[in-house]
């Protein structure tokens, strides 16, 4: 069973059978995992003729899709997250330095691994239908997105990595990343910002090691989905990832921003989770949405 959760906008500027594990999204890190490398900020795009795009070593040839613009190309390469002392960067390392210190594995090493290396150049498979999104949803639309041509897309997400990373066996990991949208420019939105994504899956014994008489409790069933679970899912199971999710979130909110924080929880929809969640915090009298989180769709665990 698994839980995700995604820090949004960080600074402006910034089932067939049922798999023996669920999927939750989480954030912990640990570099030691990363298998890929950034790309130097002087290596971007270029655009040699009308008909093909270079960027980042790779050549993609344009069609009726094609609707980057030279404007987002020269931002893609620069990697603020990584460019050290970088207001991204500092962020980056705050959240690794809480899950390195409260999140650890069997042997007291970091739980969660951390890629924030990973091409922003994604297929239209990755970004969408990976992660269960129907081919008519909204968010596929031109208008909101930056294609390169109809197979190969700028990502609009870092959930656009989540199949492959957990396809390579990991169970616990962090992806940061520059995403793009075809957004309108205003105080709290630009065409390209920064993700972190986090993904965490448990087993049976992992869920329910801590509770009293839990070795008869079970992840899986063969129920029903309502507004509160997935039809594979136990109730048992469910509340326990919720609980743990929320709780995990919370405490990382409150060493960004500090103790006196007020959160709130609002129910939502993710194509890739249910139930879903989006954190509020209070922010100067107004309530601001920081993450969208939620238990993985079990599908996605399986396929």
């Amino acid at each position: 069973m698994a839980m995700l959760w995604k820090f949004m906008r960080v600074a402006k500027y910034s089932k067939t059978a049922l798999s023996p594990k669920v999927k939750v999204r989480g954030i912990p890190t640990h570099s030691r995992h990363s298998s890929s490398k950034s790309v130097p900020s002087d290596f971007a795009a270029s655009a040699p003729c009308s008909n093909t795009v270079e960027l980042l070593g790779k050549s993609y040839p344009q069609d009726d899709y094609s609707n980057v613009t030279e404007k987002i190309l020269s931002k893609v390469g620069k990697n603020l997250h990584n460019r050290k002392h970088h207001p991204l960067w500092l962020i980056k390392e705050q959240v690794k330095e809480h899950f390195y210190k409260h999140y650890l594995g069997r042997l007291g090493t970091p739980l969660f691994s951390v890629y924030d290396g990973l091409s922003p150049v994604v297929t239209v498979q990755q970004n969408f239908d990976s992660l269960l999104i129907p081919q008519n949803h909204a968010s596929r639309r031109k208008e909101d997105n930056y294609y390169l041509n109809r197979e190969h897309m700028l990502r609009a997400h870092t959930s656009a990595h989540q199949w492959d990373l957990i396809h390579s066996g990991l169970d616990a990991f962090l992806a940061v990343g520059d995403v793009y949208r075809r957004d309108t420019i205003d105080n709290t939105h630009y065409p390209v910002f920064h993700q972190m994504e986090g993904v965490r899956l448990f087993s049976c014994h992992e869920l329910f090691s801590s509770i009293k008489d839990g070795e008869g409790l079970q992840l899986f069933e063969q129920g029903h989905r309502t507004a509160h679970k997935q039809e594979c899912h136990t109730m048992e199971a469910v509340r326990l990832v919720e609980f743990n999710l929320k709780q995990v979130l919370t405490k990382l909110m409150t060493h960004i921003f500090g103790d006196g924080l007020q959160v709130r929880w609002v129910d939502c929809y993710f194509p890739f989770t249910h139930p879903s969640f989006e954190m509020e915090i209070n922010f100067q009298g107004e309530w601001m949405e920081v993450l969208g989180c939620g238990v993985m769709e079990q599908q996605l665990v399986n396929s």
